[in-house]
């Protein structure tokens, strides 16, 4: 370790003081100095100089206490190979860097993008103890009802269930892992983080009468009145929120309620995870509360519904908006004075760009960053969202988060424009901008050359909410998503080229989505071409003239590639979604549930609901079976389509696979699917699968 400043050694600020001090180089005037020092003592100057500029604590073991379970647990050293079955905690990992230590994950655990590269072994409520064992893990994370996993694991690693009870503990519990991983610095920024925007709401939501407090409640079933116990951490998002939720006099993750209790509490705002409105809102019973009379129903991700973990400040932030939009929208009633926060410098090499930079400031409140991009002299511009214009002197793409989606609807383009430019010091009459709901720490600067020739394409795009499939969806308003794209070259584009240029980008984008298997947001058995609220810049730009930037010109073929570059690295920084992503990860983009589809009683099954389809989740973690069926949602597509109109080869394929599973040639095959409860491909490859599991022993099933 260092010694202080009164010792022999420096301490390492003074180290650092005096390696940046002119003409006071600490290799000099102290290392040489004392190279006659003994070679032990040397090395252990170097070990705890490198320890130490990781900014880590050295003492951060042992770390003790008591898990969720009641089991006191001492963690002598930091985890090395983790597999961890709580998405959330892996969410954690991921954001402290701890990641590294990360081998094993459940398909639930979808963000960031570099979760794609771990190995799934199952779904949060059964994984599999054998892909588990594979991985020789010496720690796992397991959640209350992961029994199974506990049991065959009890003597052989570590195991921790940490649960959180509300927003403090799942502040705690970040903490915990930062110690545990010896990266409690981290660990801090992110509850500070979290703590900061929490502070923020709570001052913003003080104001509102108690009279006009709403009550808000968590729907968690689709079928049947669900929702959060009294004991819930969700129902303390709801208090952060400003809002009131129910008591019902029953504790517990997810309770069931009669419609006398629903109509007796008549929450005015309803809301739920992972897409549309649940059916049991529109059945009686369920319609009949304010929230339903007067649309008050909220959809929301549920990574961040269901998870305390990194995006609690966020979540909170996101709900207290959509519930008090009147309220979030009044500029009187704003906790802090729109502001600039500060700036970083992004790198764009073009002769005729001045300066390219992502500009932070609070507006409405939050956060929100946009990305600045000013010229040496005005130029021509081509904007999907405000037409041609002239002498521009700065174009930009503006990130407002979640919590302001909505808020500036009523105002319009040209004053959100406005209003905008206002705080970014910008004049509006020489800037155009385009608006987005992604963050503009996920852009994506995407660069091709060809001889003399560049392109360059700055790309955010966010395609979980408002994904469309154009010539099929039905076109609605809706929140930015968004899919932005801003294109400049070193060669001055025609009036012709700009326009072709759209062309070009849009079809460059579209084929990006084709290869990543984008769904629909609204049809999610198709394929998606676009979100709906996609826009395009082109500059006209500086440099020998070009007339042509269409798909047989090399300016169109470096334009294209460019946008289909930068629209996959946007995606997956964005949502996480890459191709490596696992066959479960894109039957949820399809809003496929065999928990939903299939009935509690199994015909001519030997094992029960739960089992067969944990089996069938397991089968999906093999590549043999996860290549059959990426083939089915290919083969899905071409059907639907109107391609492939004999599924007969399709059929004789799907049996082979179940023969495959269940050891045996001839084995009943049970329809377990209502028409059209799935596309037809899908139905068969399912039943495939299910049919085999049905037909094995009840022994583990072996691919």
């Amino acid at each position: 370790m260092w010694l202080s400043a009164s010792g022999p050694y420096p301490a390492l600020n003074e180290v650092r003081q005096m390696g940046t001090r002119p003409g006071n180089h600490f290799q000099k005037r102290y290392v040489m100095k004392n190279m006659q020092l003994p070679k032990v003592v040397c090395c252990l100057l170097v070990f705890s100089f490198l320890c130490l500029l990781q900014t880590e604590s050295l003492l951060a073991w042992p770390v003790s206490g008591t898990d969720s379970q009641g089991q006191a647990y001492v963690i002598e050293q930091r985890p090395q190979r983790v597999v961890c079955l709580v998405p959330e905690i892996s969410e954690i990992l991921f954001a402290i860097g701890a990641d590294d230590a990360l081998v094993g994950i459940t398909r639930h655990t979808v963000t960031p993008a570099a979760a794609a590269q771990k190995k799934v072994v199952g779904g949060f409520f059964a994984p599999g103890i054998k892909e588990i064992a594979a991985l020789n893990p010496d720690f796992i994370f397991v959640a209350d009802l992961h029994e199974e996993v506990r049991a065959h694991f009890q003597n052989k690693c570590r195991l921790l269930t940490l649960n959180v009870s509300g927003i403090d503990s799942a502040m705690e519990r970040i903490e915990l892992l930062g110690r545990i991983f010896g990266r409690e610095e981290a660990a801090r920024k992110v509850v500070a983080e979290n703590r900061e925007l929490l502070t923020l709401i709570a001052r913003k939501v003080a104001g509102i009468p108690a009279e006009k407090r709403q009550r808000a409640v968590r729907i968690m079933g689709s079928e049947s009145l669900m929702v959060p116990g009294d004991d819930s951490f969700q129902n303390d998002f709801i208090r952060a929120a400003g809002a009131i939720p129910p008591r019902f006099g029953e504790n517990g993750k997810i309770i069931s309620i009669s419609p006398e209790q629903w109509r007796q509490f008549d929450p005015q705002v309803v809301y739920g995870c992972g897409g549309g409105k649940p059916a049991i809102l529109e059945a009686a019973g369920g319609r009949e509360v304010s929230a339903m009379q007067n649309n008050r129903f909220f959809s929301f991700p549920c990574d961040f519904t269901c998870r305390g973990g990194v995006n609690v400040g966020n979540f909170v932030a996101w709900l207290a908006a959509r519930i008090y939009s009147e309220e979030f929208s009044d500029p009187a009633k704003q906790v802090r004075a729109d502001q600039l926060l500060g700036e970083k410098t992004v790198a764009v090499d073009l002769p005729y760009v001045r300066r390219v930079r992502v500009v932070e400031s609070s507006i409405r409140d939050f956060t929100n960053r946009t990305l600045l991009v000013d010229f040496k002299t005005p130029q021509t511009i081509l904007s999907s969202l405000e037409g041609p214009r002239s002498k521009i002197l700065t174009v930009g793409n503006h990130y407002y988060p979640a919590p302001t989606w909505g808020l500036g609807h009523d105002e319009g383009v040209e004053a959100m424009s406005r209003r905008t430019c206002a705080v970014l010091t910008q004049s509006p009459e020489d800037t155009s901008l385009l608006f987005t709901g992604a963050d503009m720490d996920n852009l994506a600067i995407s660069r091709q050359d060809f001889k003399e020739m560049t392109v360059y394409a700055l790309v955010t795009a966010g395609v979980k909410s408002n994904a469309v499939r154009m010539g099929r969806d039905t076109g609605n308003f809706y929140e930015p998503g968004t899919i932005n794209v801003l294109i400049f070259t070193n060669m001055q584009l025609s009036s012709r080229a700009m326009t072709r240029a759209m062309i070009s980008a849009t079809e460059g984008k579209t084929a990006a989505l084709n290869d990543l298997d984008i769904r629909s947001s609204y049809s999610p058995n198709l394929p998606a071409t676009g979100t709906g609220t996609d826009n395009i810049l082109v500059v006209q730009g500086e440099g020998p003239a070009i007339d042509n930037a269409g798909g047989h010109s090399k300016m169109g073929e470096l334009i294209a590639r460019s946008v289909y570059d930068g629209v996959l690295q946007a995606v997956a920084k964005q949502n996480g979604i890459t191709r490596e992503r696992s066959i479960s990860t894109r039957l949820g983009e399809r809003h496929i549930s065999l928990w939903r589809l299939l009935p509690d009683e199994m015909a001519g099954c030997n094992r029960g609901k739960a089992a067969t389809i944990a089996q069938v989740e397991r089968l999906l973690i093999d590549s043999q079976y996860a290549g059959f069926m990426a083939a089915a949602f290919a083969a899905s597509d071409a059907e639907q389509a109107g391609l492939l109109t004999d599924l007969r080869a399709f059929g004789d394929w799907g049996r082979t696979v179940s023969s495959s599973i269940s050891h045996t040639a001839d084995s009943e095959w049970q329809h377990r699917f209502a028409p059209g409860d799935l596309p037809p491909v899908l139905a068969i490859a399912f039943e495939s699968l299910i049919n085999g599991v049905c037909a094995a022993e009840t022994s583990p099933v072996a691919p």
